[in-house]
């Protein structure tokens, strides 16, 4: 067990290695393999209707006039012990760790998505609880019940929550929840630690709208796991000496069936972690997703550079996380890991 934990973790860090690596390539290297020069690329930080004189400092800033390694050498060490930009006589300091400096706000980028960190993630865990329960809930439920009127009625509302978009869903939930309805209170967020009641009533909308879509396709992976485990001869033999139907479902054939869930359930709040874009657009959530589609619409390279990587950071920790889990659910994991 011990080594099997050994050897996750040291994949998960040669996994974050290769991410900032390759997050590096795409906003530095690949764009000189599409043909951009030196002051092109320079002009992708600067921002927009940049002047010479600020795409030339921009240039000797971020020493985009040096070689590659030496660029990337000089990125990783800001990660780790900070870095140092250049304005004329002044010099603004980027304390470690740093993600990028935006040129255009002149804000550090890692304490700008800390600060929108809180609603990120309460939004994502919080509507990652309910997905996550009530999606297993309803495809197990589905399962053992195969053919019946909850079964029918709860895959067609699962292929309704899989294919209607986020946008779509919540402007309609604000439309007749909130403001034809008044069931809901107007979304937003308050801290948890000094409104606990007010957090959860300002984010119980969007937790509904964002669980929707992913409870949707946890149900439906559930309920077909279920029929297949259901359908094994283990599962016969377990009836057969007389274990009740809930041990046998629950116990049994569940258990098995949490495997591919876990795994997708990893990838899902890790993405949501990294900034759930849609959804925090359309409730005006200040989060970590709202942060990049502004620096994206005011092409603030830095920014968005900064946020994929700490959402690459996010989903590589979550996908640990599941590695780290395997064992508790599965004990032939400890056996063969």
């Amino acid at each position: 067990m011990l080594t099997y934990i050994l050897r996750r973790l040291g994949a998960g860090l040669l996994l974050l290695a290769v991410v900032t690596l390759v997050t590096f390539a795409i906003f530095y290297v690949v764009p000189r393999w599409a043909g951009r020069t030196t002051e092109q690329l320079a002009t992708m930080y600067v921002g927009r209707a940049p002047t010479p004189e600020a795409i030339q400092a921009t240039i000797e800033r971020l020493g985009l006039d040096k070689p590659v390694f030496v660029q990337f050498g000089e990125f990783v060490r800001g990660i780790f012990f900070g870095a140092e930009y250049r304005f004329g006589r002044d010099t603004i300091e980027c304390s470690a760790p740093c993600f990028g400096y935006s040129f255009q706000s002149y804000q550090e980028v890692f304490p700008e998505i800390v600060a929108r960190l809180p609603v990120t993630a309460s939004l994502a865990l919080g509507a990652g609880v309910i997905w996550l329960v009530g999606g297993i809930l309803v495809g197990v439920v589905s399962a053992v019940w195969k053919g019946s009127l909850f079964d029918r009625l709860a895959m067609a509302v699962a292929l309704a929550g899989v294919s209607l978009p986020i946008f779509f869903t919540g402007l309609l939930a604000l439309a007749f929840l909130v403001h034809a309805w008044g069931l809901f209170a107007t979304p937003g967020y308050v801290p948890f630690t000094e409104d606990p009641l007010g957090w959860a009533e300002g984010l119980f909308l969007p937790w509904l709208t964002l669980a929707f879509l992913h409870a949707a396709m946890y149900a439906r992976q559930t309920r077909a796991g279920m029929l297949e485990t259901l359908g094994e001869d283990y599962i016969r033999t377990a009836r057969a000496k007389g274990l009740s139907e809930g041990k046998v479902v629950l116990k049994h054939a569940l258990r098995p069936t949490l495997t591919p869930i876990v795994t997708i359930f990893g990838l899902d709040l890790g993405l949501v972690l990294g900034g759930a874009v849609l959804t925090e657009q359309v409730f005006s959530l200040n989060g970590i997703g709202r942060y990049a589609v502004n620096a994206i619409t005011q092409s603030d390279l830095p920014v968005i550079l900064g946020v994929t990587l700490f959402g690459a950071f996010f989903i590589v920790v979550c996908n640990l996380i599941v590695d780290l889990v395997y064992p508790l659910i599965d004990p032939r994991v400890r056996i063969h890991g």
